[in-house]
């Protein structure tokens, strides 16, 4: 099975329009991740019928037995994160706060404090016209982030071993969620755009692509908006030897597709166009590995 991701040094460059469209044209039988547990949305494009849910439960958190607590206060001045407090006569964990670092279990004299499982988010499983689709979602402040990816990918695996493409809608930045997803895969699609802080972001992204030996593609996104930096782009790409796959132009028709929930593709226009190019492109280049 051949994975690729599609990833962004930050939010907003295109990642999960263009996620979306490559889900609608690659011809491999494919399983879909959205992997962007914080604020999952390929399935606004994609339309999925949800089949079920299963409970995600991340690191262990601490939980006091009102029972057996005296209220001496011991654990609340033992938390350095502030997630002990005082409600009435009783001392609680603010679930979002807590760490999982267990200090309160060992300073705590009536042996009140456990630390227990949680939940911290859920594992969606979906199916779309283009393929079985899993996608997480985090528990507002909840951790574990890169903990779910894993999970969707390990599920991914299970359910469809037979697909013979997972494509990958990945998160924004180069932190826990991101190495989660491109750990062990075999390409990444780059989507960016031609502005300062995208070029910056995307530079950090190669380094980090780099590090795990990932095959690296480019796409530049609204690359019309400013060709000065368009050229920088493409420079550094020549210079990183990463294949460019394609430019998409600004197209106002992208921006009312997305607000109909319908992937760009199915629309008319320079984008749909330059979209359709850039995922034969892709295909060609999945057929070599």
């Amino acid at each position: 099975m051949i994975q690729v991701a599609v990833i962004s040094g930050k939010g907003g460059t295109g990642k999960t329009i263009l996620t979306a469209s490559f889900a609608c044209l690659l011809p491999q039988d494919k399983v879909l991740i959205d992997a962007d547990v914080d604020a999952a949305n390929l399935s606004l494009l994609l339309n999925p019928k949800d089949v079920h849910s299963d409970e995600f439960r991340g690191m262990d958190g601490a939980v006091i037995d009102t029972s057996l607590c005296s209220g001496c206060g011991i654990c609340e001045e033992a938390c350095v994160y502030g997630a002990i407090r005082k409600t009435g006569d009783q001392y609680e964990v603010v679930p979002y706060r807590c760490e999982g670092c267990g200090t309160c279990t060992l300073v705590c004299p009536e042996d009140a404090v456990s630390m227990q499982s949680r939940i911290t988010g859920m594992i969606h499983y979906a199916k779309s016209s283009a393929g079985p689709l899993l996608y997480g979602s985090l528990t507002p402040g909840a951790g574990n982030s890169g903990l779910l990816v894993h999970r969707l990918r390990q599920e991914a695996g299970k359910l469809h071993p037979d697909a013979s493409l997972t494509l990958i809608d990945g998160p924004p930045g180069i932190g826990c969620p991101l190495i989660s997803t491109i750990t062990g895969i075999q390409a990444v699609v780059l989507v960016t755009e031609p502005s300062k802080s995208a070029q910056s972001d995307l530079s950090r992204l190669i380094t980090l692509c780099r590090s795990f030996k990932v095959k690296m593609f480019l796409v530049v996104n609204r690359y019309d908006v400013n060709l000065d930096i368009y050229q920088e782009i493409i420079k550094m790409a020549d210079e990183m030897n990463i294949r460019v796959l394609g430019k998409i132009p600004y197209d106002i028709a992208v921006l009312n597709a997305t607000r109909n929930g319908t992937p760009v593709i199915r629309t008319e226009g320079p984008a749909s166009e330059a979209i359709h190019e850039i995922a034969k492109n892709l295909n060609g280049e999945l057929e070599k590995i």
